[in-house]
């Protein structure tokens, strides 16, 4: 279950991160409470998951979700550039969250 919450959390990252790009500088109110409950949600799933999934590992997890669902995002919504070295980046990401969970 705590791994569960821990991928939500993840989701839930990339959800504040792309908001507080949208709410410019926290002047667009939607944008802004969007930002806030995400990374309320977002912080206290990464809590809980953090009980009973080393700290190290919950975090990279954590971490690694949010960059390349941010990044992935960007790339199909945004305009941002999906070049073969950007996507191999994220494979290489993705990797390592992969290895972590596998070894933990």
């Amino acid at each position: 279950m705590n791994w569960i919450v821990l991928v939500v959390s993840g989701l839930f990252e990339t959800v504040w991160a792309i908001a507080l790009g949208k709410s410019a500088g926290f002047t667009r109110l939607a944008p802004s409470l969007v930002f806030g409950v995400a990374l309320l949600v977002s912080m206290a799933g990464l809590a809980y998951a953090m009980r009973s999934i080393p700290v190290g590992t919950a975090y990279a997890v954590w971490v690694g979700i949010g960059a390349v669902g941010t990044a992935v995002f960007g790339m199909l919504s945004l305009g941002e550039p999906a070049t073969t070295v950007r996507v191999l980046c994220l494979v290489l990401i993705v990797a390592g969250v992969v290895g972590l969970k596998v070894t933990h």
